[in-house]
Protein backbone atom coordinates (compact mmCIF):
# COMPACT_ATOMS: atom_id res chain seq x y z
CA UNK A 1 0.00 0.00 0.00
CA UNK A 2 1.76 3.31 -1.43
CA UNK A 3 0.72 6.86 0.49
CA UNK A 4 -1.05 7.24 -2.98
CA UNK A 5 -3.63 4.64 -1.89
CA UNK A 6 -4.59 6.03 1.52
CA UNK A 7 -6.94 8.41 2.55
CA UNK A 8 -5.34 12.11 1.32
CA UNK A 9 -4.89 15.02 3.82
CA UNK A 10 -4.24 18.07 2.15
CA UNK A 11 -1.98 20.39 4.05
CA UNK A 12 -2.82 23.79 5.82
CA UNK A 13 0.37 25.54 5.80
CA UNK A 14 -1.24 28.86 7.14
CA UNK A 15 -2.92 27.41 9.81
CA UNK A 16 -0.25 25.38 10.83
CA UNK A 17 2.20 28.52 11.16
CA UNK A 18 -0.55 30.07 13.13
CA UNK A 19 -1.67 27.44 16.03
CA UNK A 20 2.54 26.66 16.45
CA UNK A 21 2.42 30.24 17.49
CA UNK A 22 -0.25 30.36 19.33
CA UNK A 23 0.72 26.79 21.45
CA UNK A 24 4.22 28.34 22.08
CA UNK A 25 2.80 30.68 23.58
CA UNK A 26 -0.14 28.80 25.82
CA UNK A 27 2.10 25.88 26.74
CA UNK A 28 5.93 27.21 26.53
CA UNK A 29 8.15 24.46 27.42
CA UNK A 30 5.59 21.77 26.61
CA UNK A 31 5.01 22.43 23.41
CA UNK A 32 7.86 21.46 21.11
CA UNK A 33 8.99 21.92 17.35
CA UNK A 34 12.13 19.89 17.10
CA UNK A 35 12.91 17.26 14.53
CA UNK A 36 13.77 14.40 17.02
CA UNK A 37 11.40 14.82 19.07
CA UNK A 38 8.55 14.98 16.02
CA UNK A 39 9.90 11.87 14.44
CA UNK A 40 9.19 10.12 17.75
CA UNK A 41 5.65 10.64 18.02
CA UNK A 42 5.07 9.43 14.22
CA UNK A 43 5.47 6.16 13.58
CA UNK A 44 4.81 2.54 11.91
CA UNK A 45 5.30 -1.37 11.52
CA UNK A 46 3.51 -1.42 8.51
CA UNK A 47 5.16 -0.62 4.89
CA UNK A 48 3.48 2.98 5.26
CA UNK A 49 7.05 5.75 5.82
CA UNK A 50 6.78 8.03 9.00
CA UNK A 51 5.03 11.12 8.96
CA UNK A 52 5.94 13.84 11.29
CA UNK A 53 3.63 15.68 12.99
CA UNK A 54 4.85 19.73 12.80
CA UNK A 55 4.72 20.13 16.77
CA UNK A 56 4.29 17.81 19.82
CA UNK A 57 2.32 19.37 22.53
CA UNK A 58 2.41 17.61 26.43
CA UNK A 59 -1.06 18.62 27.88
CA UNK A 60 -1.29 18.03 31.97
CA UNK A 61 -4.65 18.48 32.21
CA UNK A 62 -8.12 18.46 30.09
CA UNK A 63 -9.02 22.09 30.39
CA UNK A 64 -5.37 22.15 28.28
CA UNK A 65 -6.12 19.65 25.68
CA UNK A 66 -9.51 21.74 25.30
CA UNK A 67 -7.49 24.68 24.18
CA UNK A 68 -5.28 22.93 22.09
CA UNK A 69 -8.42 21.71 20.13
CA UNK A 70 -9.64 24.76 19.72
CA UNK A 71 -6.92 26.67 18.51
CA UNK A 72 -6.21 23.76 15.96
CA UNK A 73 -10.13 23.73 14.99
CA UNK A 74 -10.04 27.42 14.54
CA UNK A 75 -7.30 27.13 11.94
CA UNK A 76 -8.13 24.10 10.90
CA UNK A 77 -5.29 21.94 11.94
CA UNK A 78 -5.48 17.98 12.27
CA UNK A 79 -4.88 16.85 15.72
CA UNK A 80 -2.94 13.53 16.44
CA UNK A 81 -3.80 11.29 20.06
CA UNK A 82 -0.43 9.82 21.22
CA UNK A 83 0.14 7.67 24.26
CA UNK A 84 3.17 5.61 24.45
CA UNK A 85 3.57 4.99 20.66
CA UNK A 86 2.83 1.18 20.90
CA UNK A 87 0.35 1.09 18.08
CA UNK A 88 1.50 -0.69 15.38
CA UNK A 89 -0.46 0.47 12.13
CA UNK A 90 0.46 4.31 11.83
CA UNK A 91 -2.07 5.75 14.22
CA UNK A 92 0.45 8.28 15.04
CA UNK A 93 1.54 9.56 11.59
CA UNK A 94 0.36 12.91 10.70
CA UNK A 95 -0.24 12.39 6.49
CA UNK A 96 -1.16 16.09 6.79
CA UNK A 97 1.17 17.41 9.34
CA UNK A 98 -0.66 18.98 12.53
CA UNK A 99 -0.03 18.89 16.16
CA UNK A 100 0.19 15.92 17.74
CA UNK A 101 -0.96 15.38 21.87
CA UNK A 102 1.35 14.00 23.69
CA UNK A 103 -0.97 12.73 26.92
CA UNK A 104 2.28 10.84 28.44
CA UNK A 105 1.73 13.93 31.65
CA UNK A 106 -1.84 13.40 32.18
CA UNK A 107 -0.94 10.74 34.49
CA UNK A 108 -2.75 10.33 37.69
CA UNK A 109 -4.73 7.68 38.96
CA UNK A 110 -7.64 9.63 40.09
CA UNK A 111 -9.27 7.39 42.15
CA UNK A 112 -10.06 3.52 43.32
CA UNK A 113 -13.12 1.70 44.41
CA UNK A 114 -12.53 -1.75 46.10
CA UNK A 115 -16.12 -2.36 46.84
CA UNK A 116 -16.90 -1.65 43.46
CA UNK A 117 -14.36 -2.94 41.62
CA UNK A 118 -13.52 -0.01 39.57
CA UNK A 119 -11.16 2.65 39.07
CA UNK A 120 -10.46 6.22 37.45
CA UNK A 121 -7.86 6.91 35.52
CA UNK A 122 -5.59 9.71 33.00
CA UNK A 123 -4.83 8.46 29.96
CA UNK A 124 -1.03 8.29 30.24
CA UNK A 125 -1.33 5.75 33.27
CA UNK A 126 0.27 2.55 31.84
CA UNK A 127 -1.13 -0.86 32.28
CA UNK A 128 2.19 -1.20 34.64
CA UNK A 129 1.75 2.06 36.81
CA UNK A 130 -1.53 1.04 37.28
CA UNK A 131 -1.11 -2.46 38.29
CA UNK A 132 1.59 -1.42 40.73
CA UNK A 133 -0.60 1.19 42.82
CA UNK A 134 -3.28 -1.41 42.57
CA UNK A 135 -1.13 -4.70 44.15
CA UNK A 136 -2.19 -3.65 48.52
CA UNK A 137 -5.95 -3.37 47.41
CA UNK A 138 -5.61 -7.32 45.80
CA UNK A 139 -6.98 -5.79 42.94
CA UNK A 140 -5.37 -5.42 38.67
CA UNK A 141 -6.39 -4.59 35.68
CA UNK A 142 -6.40 -7.71 33.29
CA UNK A 143 -5.95 -6.25 29.70
CA UNK A 144 -2.38 -7.34 28.85
CA UNK A 145 -1.07 -6.18 25.21
CA UNK A 146 2.55 -7.21 26.09
CA UNK A 147 3.85 -3.78 25.72
CA UNK A 148 3.17 -1.46 28.83
CA UNK A 149 0.90 0.55 26.57
CA UNK A 150 -0.84 4.02 27.89
CA UNK A 151 -4.17 2.82 29.40
CA UNK A 152 -6.10 6.23 26.96
CA UNK A 153 -3.94 4.28 23.68
CA UNK A 154 -5.11 1.16 24.94
CA UNK A 155 -8.75 2.39 24.84
CA UNK A 156 -8.28 4.15 21.84
CA UNK A 157 -7.61 1.40 19.74
CA UNK A 158 -9.38 -0.97 21.58
CA UNK A 159 -6.49 -3.44 22.65
CA UNK A 160 -6.53 -6.48 24.33
CA UNK A 161 -4.17 -9.17 24.32
CA UNK A 162 -3.08 -12.92 26.07
CA UNK A 163 -5.92 -13.13 28.44
CA UNK A 164 -8.94 -11.86 26.58
CA UNK A 165 -10.04 -15.50 26.71
CA UNK A 166 -11.14 -14.91 30.01
CA UNK A 167 -11.33 -10.87 30.50
CA UNK A 168 -12.12 -9.57 27.40
CA UNK A 169 -11.14 -6.48 25.76
CA UNK A 170 -10.99 -2.76 26.27
CA UNK A 171 -14.70 -3.02 24.89
CA UNK A 172 -15.54 -4.96 27.87
CA UNK A 173 -13.49 -2.98 30.53
CA UNK A 174 -14.24 0.99 29.77
CA UNK A 175 -16.95 1.62 32.26
CA UNK A 176 -16.89 5.61 30.74
CA UNK A 177 -14.76 7.87 29.90
CA UNK A 178 -14.24 11.41 29.55
CA UNK A 179 -13.39 12.89 25.85
CA UNK A 180 -12.46 16.47 24.53
CA UNK A 181 -14.38 16.27 20.98
CA UNK A 182 -13.25 17.93 18.07
CA UNK A 183 -15.01 21.37 18.80
CA UNK A 184 -13.05 21.64 22.17
CA UNK A 185 -15.75 20.35 24.23
CA UNK A 186 -15.93 17.59 27.03
CA UNK A 187 -18.45 14.85 26.58
CA UNK A 188 -19.13 12.48 29.65
CA UNK A 189 -20.05 8.56 28.62
CA UNK A 190 -21.36 7.31 31.48
CA UNK A 191 -21.61 6.76 35.20
CA UNK A 192 -19.87 4.13 36.80
CA UNK A 193 -22.56 1.60 36.98
CA UNK A 194 -21.71 -1.90 35.86
CA UNK A 195 -24.54 -1.50 33.36
CA UNK A 196 -26.54 0.60 31.75
CA UNK A 197 -29.53 0.85 28.99
CA UNK A 198 -29.81 4.16 28.97
CA UNK A 199 -29.59 5.88 25.00
CA UNK A 200 -26.88 5.23 22.82
CA UNK A 201 -23.40 3.43 23.77
CA UNK A 202 -21.39 6.46 23.43
CA UNK A 203 -18.24 4.37 25.69
CA UNK A 204 -18.27 2.05 23.11
CA UNK A 205 -18.80 4.20 20.10
CA UNK A 206 -14.83 5.80 21.12
CA UNK A 207 -13.34 3.23 22.74
CA UNK A 208 -11.43 2.00 19.43
CA UNK A 209 -12.25 4.95 17.42
CA UNK A 210 -8.40 5.76 17.15
CA UNK A 211 -8.69 9.38 18.09
CA UNK A 212 -10.57 10.17 15.17
CA UNK A 213 -13.88 11.13 17.32
CA UNK A 214 -11.59 12.50 20.04
CA UNK A 215 -9.07 12.77 22.99
CA UNK A 216 -9.93 10.60 25.49
CA UNK A 217 -8.78 12.39 28.87
CA UNK A 218 -9.98 10.15 31.80
CA UNK A 219 -11.56 6.59 32.22
CA UNK A 220 -13.28 4.40 34.06
CA UNK A 221 -12.49 0.91 34.21
CA UNK A 222 -13.08 -2.57 35.66
CA UNK A 223 -10.80 -4.38 38.03
CA UNK A 224 -10.44 -7.59 39.18
CA UNK A 225 -9.36 -9.72 42.47
CA UNK A 226 -5.80 -11.27 42.09
CA UNK A 227 -6.38 -15.20 41.64
CA UNK A 228 -5.66 -16.95 44.90
CA UNK A 229 -3.51 -19.14 42.39
CA UNK A 230 -1.92 -19.26 38.93
CA UNK A 231 -0.90 -22.28 37.07
CA UNK A 232 0.36 -22.40 33.90
CA UNK A 233 2.97 -24.11 31.32
CA UNK A 234 3.86 -25.44 27.74
CA UNK A 235 2.34 -28.48 25.70
CA UNK A 236 4.07 -29.38 22.71
CA UNK A 237 1.81 -30.73 19.62
CA UNK A 238 2.88 -32.63 16.41
CA UNK A 239 0.90 -29.97 14.08
CA UNK A 240 -1.12 -26.53 14.22
CA UNK A 241 -4.06 -28.50 13.94
CA UNK A 242 -3.89 -30.66 16.95
CA UNK A 243 -2.97 -27.79 18.96
CA UNK A 244 -6.15 -25.86 17.69
CA UNK A 245 -7.94 -29.17 18.29
CA UNK A 246 -7.38 -29.11 21.38
CA UNK A 247 -7.92 -24.99 22.08
CA UNK A 248 -11.44 -26.06 20.95
CA UNK A 249 -12.25 -28.82 23.16
CA UNK A 250 -10.83 -26.92 26.76
CA UNK A 251 -13.40 -24.36 26.08
CA UNK A 252 -16.11 -26.37 24.33
CA UNK A 253 -15.61 -28.11 28.09
CA UNK A 254 -15.91 -24.99 30.11
CA UNK A 255 -12.34 -24.77 31.52
CA UNK A 256 -12.17 -21.66 32.43
CA UNK A 257 -8.63 -21.26 30.80
CA UNK A 258 -7.37 -17.28 31.61
CA UNK A 259 -4.55 -17.75 28.69
CA UNK A 260 -3.99 -20.15 25.67
CA UNK A 261 -1.29 -19.38 23.30
CA UNK A 262 -0.35 -20.97 19.97
CA UNK A 263 3.04 -20.68 19.18
CA UNK A 264 4.12 -22.47 15.44
CA UNK A 265 7.41 -24.19 15.42
CA UNK A 266 9.10 -21.33 13.76
CA UNK A 267 7.96 -18.57 16.43
CA UNK A 268 9.44 -21.72 19.11
CA UNK A 269 12.39 -22.21 17.54
CA UNK A 270 13.36 -17.97 17.86
CA UNK A 271 11.74 -18.34 21.82
CA UNK A 272 14.29 -20.64 22.34
CA UNK A 273 16.87 -19.63 21.26
CA UNK A 274 16.43 -16.09 23.11
CA UNK A 275 14.92 -17.15 25.80
CA UNK A 276 16.28 -20.49 26.34
CA UNK A 277 13.49 -22.16 26.91
CA UNK A 278 14.02 -25.83 26.51
CA UNK A 279 11.24 -27.28 24.79
CA UNK A 280 10.64 -29.00 21.32
CA UNK A 281 10.70 -26.88 17.96
CA UNK A 282 7.27 -28.23 17.05
CA UNK A 283 3.70 -25.84 17.87
CA UNK A 284 3.40 -24.78 21.53
CA UNK A 285 0.24 -23.70 23.48
CA UNK A 286 1.08 -21.79 26.03
CA UNK A 287 -1.67 -21.95 28.98
CA UNK A 288 -2.65 -20.03 32.44
CA UNK A 289 -5.55 -21.30 34.66
CA UNK A 290 -6.50 -18.39 37.71
CA UNK A 291 -8.27 -19.57 40.88
CA UNK A 292 -7.83 -21.57 43.80
CA UNK A 293 -5.18 -23.82 44.74
CA UNK A 294 -7.58 -26.96 44.07
CA UNK A 295 -9.17 -25.15 41.05
CA UNK A 296 -6.06 -24.66 38.90
CA UNK A 297 -4.04 -28.13 39.92
CA UNK A 298 -7.95 -29.43 38.21
CA UNK A 299 -8.21 -27.62 35.24
CA UNK A 300 -4.53 -27.53 34.67
CA UNK A 301 -4.65 -31.42 34.93
CA UNK A 302 -8.10 -31.67 32.68
CA UNK A 303 -6.32 -29.70 30.09
CA UNK A 304 -3.16 -32.33 29.88
CA UNK A 305 -5.72 -35.02 29.48
CA UNK A 306 -7.37 -32.87 26.65
CA UNK A 307 -4.09 -32.03 25.26
CA UNK A 308 -2.92 -36.23 25.14
CA UNK A 309 -6.39 -37.08 23.33
CA UNK A 310 -5.22 -34.74 20.71
CA UNK A 311 -2.15 -36.39 19.99
CA UNK A 312 0.28 -33.13 22.67
CA UNK A 313 2.15 -33.71 25.58
CA UNK A 314 3.40 -33.98 27.85
CA UNK A 315 1.85 -30.84 29.35
CA UNK A 316 4.60 -29.83 32.04
CA UNK A 317 3.09 -27.05 34.36
CA UNK A 318 3.79 -25.13 37.31
CA UNK A 319 2.11 -22.65 40.01
CA UNK A 320 5.42 -21.22 40.89
CA UNK A 321 5.80 -17.43 40.23
CA UNK A 322 9.12 -17.68 38.87
CA UNK A 323 8.97 -20.03 36.51
CA UNK A 324 5.26 -18.85 35.10
CA UNK A 325 7.03 -15.96 34.92
CA UNK A 326 9.88 -16.60 32.49
CA UNK A 327 7.84 -18.54 30.19
CA UNK A 328 5.64 -15.90 29.79
CA UNK A 329 8.17 -13.20 29.53
CA UNK A 330 9.21 -15.02 26.68
CA UNK A 331 6.19 -15.37 25.07
CA UNK A 332 5.76 -11.18 25.43
CA UNK A 333 9.56 -11.33 23.68
CA UNK A 334 7.83 -13.13 20.70
CA UNK A 335 8.74 -9.82 18.41
CA UNK A 336 12.44 -9.09 19.42
CA UNK A 337 12.80 -13.19 19.68
CA UNK A 338 11.34 -13.30 15.76
CA UNK A 339 14.00 -10.35 15.06
CA UNK A 340 16.91 -12.84 15.26
CA UNK A 341 16.14 -15.38 12.58
CA UNK A 342 17.19 -12.26 10.17
CA UNK A 343 19.37 -10.24 11.58
CA UNK A 344 18.91 -6.71 10.23
CA UNK A 345 15.60 -7.05 9.18
CA UNK A 346 12.36 -5.01 9.84
CA UNK A 347 9.34 -7.03 11.47
CA UNK A 348 6.16 -6.04 9.74
CA UNK A 349 3.62 -7.11 12.46
CA UNK A 350 0.28 -8.14 11.01
CA UNK A 351 -3.25 -9.47 12.92
CA UNK A 352 -6.22 -11.03 11.88
CA UNK A 353 -8.94 -12.80 13.78
CA UNK A 354 -11.54 -15.01 13.02
CA UNK A 355 -14.42 -17.77 14.55
CA UNK A 356 -12.17 -20.59 16.53
CA UNK A 357 -13.69 -23.11 14.50
CA UNK A 358 -11.54 -22.16 11.23
CA UNK A 359 -8.87 -20.70 13.33
CA UNK A 360 -6.69 -23.88 12.52
CA UNK A 361 -7.57 -23.56 8.73
CA UNK A 362 -6.93 -20.01 8.94
CA UNK A 363 -3.27 -20.16 10.63
CA UNK A 364 -2.31 -23.68 8.12
CA UNK A 365 -3.44 -21.57 4.84
CA UNK A 366 -1.06 -18.77 6.07
CA UNK A 367 1.68 -20.98 6.87
CA UNK A 368 1.20 -22.31 3.42
CA UNK A 369 1.43 -18.75 2.35
CA UNK A 370 5.08 -18.36 3.72
CA UNK A 371 6.17 -21.10 2.36
CA UNK A 372 5.06 -20.60 -0.97
CA UNK A 373 6.27 -16.81 -0.84
CA UNK A 374 9.80 -17.61 0.57
CA UNK A 375 8.62 -15.26 3.42
CA UNK A 376 10.34 -15.69 6.78
CA UNK A 377 7.07 -15.04 8.96
CA UNK A 378 6.57 -16.65 12.76
CA UNK A 379 2.94 -16.92 14.09
CA UNK A 380 1.69 -16.46 17.65
CA UNK A 381 -1.64 -16.40 18.06
CA UNK A 382 -4.58 -15.50 20.96
CA UNK A 383 -5.99 -19.33 20.25
CA UNK A 384 -8.92 -18.68 23.03
CA UNK A 385 -10.40 -16.45 20.76
CA UNK A 386 -9.24 -16.90 17.05
CA UNK A 387 -6.74 -13.91 17.11
CA UNK A 388 -3.39 -14.06 15.66
CA UNK A 389 -0.38 -12.06 14.37
CA UNK A 390 2.25 -12.65 12.39
CA UNK A 391 5.94 -10.95 11.89
CA UNK A 392 7.07 -10.80 8.19
CA UNK A 393 10.86 -10.26 8.36
CA UNK A 394 11.89 -7.80 5.50
CA UNK A 395 14.44 -5.88 4.03
CA UNK A 396 13.07 -2.64 3.81
CA UNK A 397 15.54 -1.54 1.17
CA UNK A 398 14.40 -4.03 -1.26
CA UNK A 399 11.28 -2.85 -2.74
CA UNK A 400 11.03 -6.15 -4.51
CA UNK A 401 10.76 -7.84 -0.73
CA UNK A 402 8.18 -4.81 0.65
CA UNK A 403 5.80 -5.61 -2.53
CA UNK A 404 5.76 -9.05 -1.68
CA UNK A 405 5.05 -8.33 2.24
CA UNK A 406 2.47 -6.10 1.33
CA UNK A 407 0.55 -9.05 -0.90
CA UNK A 408 1.16 -11.65 1.55
CA UNK A 409 -0.73 -9.13 4.50
CA UNK A 410 -3.69 -8.29 1.68
CA UNK A 411 -4.00 -12.48 1.11
CA UNK A 412 -3.87 -12.69 5.19
CA UNK A 413 -6.52 -9.85 5.64
CA UNK A 414 -8.75 -11.20 2.49
CA UNK A 415 -8.73 -15.17 3.69
CA UNK A 416 -10.06 -13.71 7.57
CA UNK A 417 -12.89 -11.60 5.92
CA UNK A 418 -13.70 -14.61 3.98
CA UNK A 419 -14.17 -17.08 6.91
CA UNK A 420 -16.16 -14.48 8.66
CA UNK A 421 -13.61 -12.85 10.68
CA UNK A 422 -12.05 -9.34 10.90
CA UNK A 423 -8.54 -8.02 9.35
CA UNK A 424 -7.70 -7.10 12.84
CA UNK A 425 -8.30 -8.58 16.01
CA UNK A 426 -6.60 -5.77 18.17
CA UNK A 427 -3.88 -3.54 16.22
CA UNK A 428 -6.76 -1.47 14.83
CA UNK A 429 -7.50 -0.50 11.68
CA UNK A 430 -4.83 3.36 11.28
CA UNK A 431 -3.15 3.72 8.05
CA UNK A 432 -2.21 0.41 7.03
CA UNK A 433 -5.59 -1.59 7.54
CA UNK A 434 -7.79 1.11 5.62
CA UNK A 435 -7.76 -0.90 2.65
CA UNK A 436 -9.93 -3.51 3.96
CA UNK A 437 -11.98 -2.11 6.09
CA UNK A 438 -15.02 -1.65 3.14
CA UNK A 439 -14.44 -5.49 2.57
CA UNK A 440 -15.56 -6.29 6.23
CA UNK A 441 -18.37 -3.92 6.76
CA UNK A 442 -19.71 -2.84 3.70
CA UNK A 443 -22.46 0.03 4.00
CA UNK A 444 -21.04 0.09 7.38
CA UNK A 445 -17.83 2.03 6.54
CA UNK A 446 -20.39 4.69 5.23
CA UNK A 447 -22.81 5.21 8.42
CA UNK A 448 -18.80 5.29 10.08
CA UNK A 449 -18.44 8.46 8.08
CA UNK A 450 -21.28 9.61 8.46
CA UNK A 451 -20.90 9.87 12.32
CA UNK A 452 -17.34 11.45 11.97
CA UNK A 453 -19.03 14.13 9.75
CA UNK A 454 -21.43 14.68 12.00
CA UNK A 455 -18.89 14.77 15.18
CA UNK A 456 -16.07 16.43 13.36
CA UNK A 457 -16.89 18.41 10.67
CA UNK A 458 -13.75 20.17 9.72
CA UNK A 459 -12.15 16.91 9.67
CA UNK A 460 -8.75 17.79 12.18
CA UNK A 461 -9.26 14.81 14.47
CA UNK A 462 -6.71 12.41 13.31
CA UNK A 463 -7.13 12.16 9.80
CA UNK A 464 -6.34 9.69 7.31
CA UNK A 465 -7.28 6.96 9.89
CA UNK A 466 -9.66 4.25 9.77
CA UNK A 467 -11.64 5.28 7.03
CA UNK A 468 -10.94 4.98 2.87
CA UNK A 469 -11.00 7.68 0.47
CA UNK A 470 -14.23 8.18 -1.27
Amino acid sequence: MALSDLNPVERNEEGIAAVLGILKQQLGERFQTGQAIRSQHAHTTTYIPTQAPDGVAFPETTAEVQEIVRACAAHRVPVIAFGVGSSLEGHTNAPGGGISVDTSRMNRILAVNPQDLDCTVEPGVTREDLNRHLRDTGLFFPIDPGANASLGGMAATRASGTNAVRYGTMRENVLSLTAVMADGETVTTGKRAKKSSAGYDLTRLLVGSEGTLGIITSLTLKLQGIPQAISGGVCPFPSVEAACNAVIATIQMGIPVARIELVNALQMRAMKNYSKLDYPESPCLFVEFHGSDAGVAEQAETFGMIAEENGGGPFLWTSVAEERTKLWKARHDAYWSSLTLRPGAKGLSTDVCVPISRFAECVMETEADIAEMGLIAPIVGHAGDGNFHVLVLMDVNDPKEIALSEKFVARLNMRAIAMDGTCTGEHGIGQGKIGFLRHELGHGVDIMRTIKQALDPLDIMNPGKILPGN
